[in-house]
């Protein structure tokens, strides 16, 4: 089909708003990752596709149209199929939202990477759908990228037990768990083998040399069905480090638990704000008959949480502030000697002691002057901690 001439919808020198040089008449399948790969090469941090609007990319945090056409039925439904597959508009029909990771190769050495979330909405009165596809890394950040804290770092990686990374959504706990993958990865004698179980798979290890590592990558529910599944499928191929995209129902808890209580290093991350939150949120999942039982197996497996919250930097870009407590076997023993139900209340005195509360690390960053007084102020509220 014949290319459309460049149009430029923003005049200025920079001209970050020119559409699609190659911009057709009809979207194709053929046509959807050269344009994904043009919009990569200009900058832009995500891309959107919605019925009935022209293709948006979005660089340096500014919206910009991407096609002088807007996107009709027939344009949505092939992006779908090229990005999804041919079940997308019965998926969507449904009334389910879908999440998936979407690669392009340019070339056999080169790997551009979206996380993406397809929605079905209303458009002019008749059901369609938005496509937003988020550009990933090559490779993950490194702690010090993040700037991790020391004792954060220290205690990442338990000979057996879990780990549990908390915050709302957005909040970067991918990244820190990918940041901390690769620490362990990059550590002069690896990690042994690694199974990771995500939805979806946001970073790839490709480019991390580890000799004497392992990584293998499963992607829920593409790869198997659900998380619980996923975890007693890695028991069966003898790895040392389990990662679990997120443990939000019973299934999968008592699945990390199961792990952790065999000998393994569990990594998960869970929607929750505050070390105390966290686990009575997970506790909270099991019924009353059973609760006390999980509770103290949970207990007997904890080893750190962490929980971030991403906010504004004083000077442009956003930064993570975290709360975190280690639970050694003296802070572990103390709470297996007493109702779980009290636990709350214990370990939110404990964690000055064995780690740091948000409202401390948000004082910390406020005083460095990297974030300001109103974010100080709703970060110390928010976990119910002091100093």
């Amino acid at each position: 089909m014949a290319a459309r001439k460049p149009v430029s919808l923003l005049k200025g020198k920079d001209n970050k708003g020119q559409a699609w040089p190659d911009e057709p008449t009809r979207f194709t399948e053929i046509h959807v990752d050269p344009f994904l790969l043009w919009s990569v090469k200009r900058g832009s941090s995500d891309i959107t596709f919605q019925s009935d609007r022209p293709a948006y990319h979005e660089i340096d945090g500014v919206l910009y149209p991407a096609t002088f056409r807007p996107l009709d039925a027939a344009d949505m439904q092939v992006l779908l199929h090229k990005i999804y597959g041919p079940e997308a508009l019965a998926r969507l029909a449904s009334g389910t939202d879908l999440d998936l990771s979407y690669e392009v190769k340019p070339d056999r050495y080169t790997r551009v990477r979206f996380r993406v979330n397809i929605t079905p909405i209303l458009s002019r009165g008749r059901d369609a759908s938005q496509i937003t596809m988020r550009v990933l890394p090559n490779a993950p950040p490194t702690m010090a990228d993040l700037n991790i804290e020391a004792d954060v770092m220290e205690n990442w990686k338990p000979r057996q037990g879990m780990v549990i990374i908390t915050g709302p959504t957005g909040s970067g706990k991918t990244t820190l768990l990918a940041a901390g993958c690769r620490m362990l990865l990059e550590r002069p004698h690896g990690c042994g083998k690694m199974l990771t179980y995500e939805s979806p798979i946001e970073y790839v290890y490709d480019v991390i040399k580890s000799p004497r590592s392992l990584v293998a990558q499963t992607e829920i529910p593409r790869h198997l069905p659900d998380f619980a599944r996923g975890v007693r499928n890695a028991l069966r191929r003898k790895p040392e480090i389990i990662l679990v995209g997120e443990a939000r129902d019973r299934e999968t808890i008592s699945a990390a638990i199961e792990a952790s209580q065999t000998g393994h290093t569990v990594y998960t991350t869970t929607h929750t704000i505050g070390v105390a939150a966290t686990v009575q949120r997970m506790i909270s999942t099991f019924g009353p008959e059973e609760r006390s039982e999980r509770a103290y197996a949970l207990m007997e497996t904890i080893r750190m949480i962490c929980t971030q919250a991403l906010v504004p930097k004083s000077k442009g870009g956003r930064m993570g502030v975290r709360e975190w407590m280690k639970f050694p076997d003296e802070v572990r023993e103390k709470l297996l000697d007493m109702d779980y139900r009290d636990w709350g209340a214990n370990i939110q005195r404990m964690i000055p002691n064995y780690g740091r509360t948000m409202a401390a690390s948000a004082q910390i960053s406020f005083e460095k002057g990297l974030i300001d007084r109103r974010w100080y102020l709703l970060l110390a509220s928010s976990t119910g901690g002091g100093t």
